[in-house]
């Protein structure tokens, strides 16, 4: 009897495709030798994890599936509260605001009556809820794991790791043994925190950021050497590994609301008829309808500022797969400066000052459309699927239709597109 095809995904968050070559990542530059290579990948705008999961989970740009970013402006009570979307109790917030979470399918509630969905990822605890919001799957993380229809797996069934490098170690481990060789659901997931947390406390090309990208390269030849054991014995399995984008140097810190009061919007700021949602390099502008008019009277202001890249609206905004809706009126990628790092790594980004949060200037960071931080990798292992380059522009939105497409399951309704077609 031929057993199903399955499908396993490994992100390496914020390992962007620059760092893919032969002295620094040497098994991961091996096995896109070995694989189909996505030369002209990009990621989702804003360039963070958060919305990059929900565009990794639906195959739609965040137009589409209604998560904004890493923080998000929502309806509370006649106001616009800004909230983080890393917080486990985010999607109780989005629930009561929007009457949902995201508005379109998940592959988890696409196979979960043909296999089903696992994932274990050890970034926030929002970025891994929204692999599978509804519960349709079972996840896996340190801050609570859910079986299908949301019930808790606690003791042994949790995933007891720690924050770092350790623990996307222990992870890969268990991802390895108890998920892909013992469980063997349709769809697999694992999703490391590195390098992308080392490197926002750590300079990019620092020692620092050096191990953590062996680190992550460990984990993804012990996952892949799982997958081909499990091949010798018969399985057909799509191996996709990739990240969800890169990493560019803070340079200096914008205090974008601070810019907004002395514009004279600090009344409606108070008043939460405007708000600043930060997204690191990036920022999305809200209004009700009573700041609208005062927002967009500032905005050719702003534009002018020398921190300022692009100003996006209505159209921009679109083009970039975002939607100007749910309050949203503008995005704003910062601005950048051409100087090197102390090493070497070119590239200075300003970045939106949050508070309660360290400047991180001279680390890295990322949510804007900078060639490194919108340039995730994208490598696709198929026994079947050869190798070589795919030199189309291609995005993360097209991760869900190729495992769909090669699962031989109706991948409707997506922005993205198939890389390969086996079914």
């Amino acid at each position: 009897m031929q057993m199903r095809r399955r499908a396993v995904f490994v992100c390496c968050d914020g390992l962007g495709r620059g760092w893919i070559r032969a002295e620094v990542t040497p098994f991961l530059d091996r096995l896109r030798e070995a694989s189909l290579w996505c030369a002209d990948h990009h990621a989702v705008f804003p360039s963070v994890t958060r919305a990059s999961a929900a565009s990794i989970a639906t195959g739609c740009l965040p137009a589409r599936h209604g998560l904004h970013g890493n923080r998000m402006g929502l309806f509370e009570n006649g106001r616009i509260a800004v909230r983080d979307v890393g917080k486990p109790d985010f999607r109780d917030y989005m629930r009561r605001a929007t009457g949902t979470t995201l508005r379109v399918p998940t592959m988890a509630q696409r196979v979960a009556q043909d296999g089903g969905f696992i994932a274990c990822s050890n970034v926030s605890p929002g970025a891994a809820y929204f692999l599978d919001p509804e519960h349709f799957g079972t996840l896996f993380h340190r801050a609570g794991a859910f079986g299908p229809g949301g019930v808790p797996l606690e003791d042994a069934r949790a995933l007891a790791v720690t924050h770092d490098l350790a623990g996307d170690w222990a992870m890969t481990q268990r991802f390895c043994t108890d998920v892909l060789s013992e469980r063997r659901p349709t769809i697999a997931v694992m999703w490391l925190a590195n390098p992308d947390l080392t490197l926002h406390h750590n300079p990019l090309g620092s020692p620092a950021h050096l191990d953590a990208l062996a680190q992550a390269e460990r984990c993804v030849e012990a996952v892949a050497r799982t997958v081909e054991a499990l091949r010798q014995r018969g399985e057909q399995i799509l191996l996709l590994v990739g990240s969800d984008h890169g990493q560019e140097t803070v340079g200096d810190c914008v205090d974008l609301e601070g810019w907004m009061a002395r514009a004279g919007l600090a009344p409606l700021l108070e008043a939460g008829d405007i708000a600043v949602a930060g997204q690191g390099t990036a920022a999305l502008l809200y209004a009700t309808e009573r700041g609208r008019a005062a927002l967009l009277a500032v905005l050719d202001t702003l534009r002018r500022e020398p921190w300022v890249g692009e100003l996006l609206m209505s159209e921009e905004l679109a083009a970039r797969g975002h939607a100007a809706s749910g309050g949203v009126v503008a995005a704003i990628n910062l601005g950048s400066r051409d100087e090197p790092n102390d090493y070497g790594v070119r590239g200075r980004r300003f970045a939106v000052v949050e508070a309660g949060k360290p400047s991180g200037i001279g680390f890295g960071q990322h949510g804007g459309l900078g060639k490194d931080e919108s340039g995730p990798f994208l490598i696709v292992n198929e026994p079947g699927a050869g190798a070589g380059a795919i030199e189309r522009r291609t995005s993360i939105v097209d991760i869900a239709p190729t495992i769909l497409s090669f699962l031989g399951l109706p991948a409707t309704g997506v922005d993205g597109s198939a890389l390969i077609n086996r079914a």
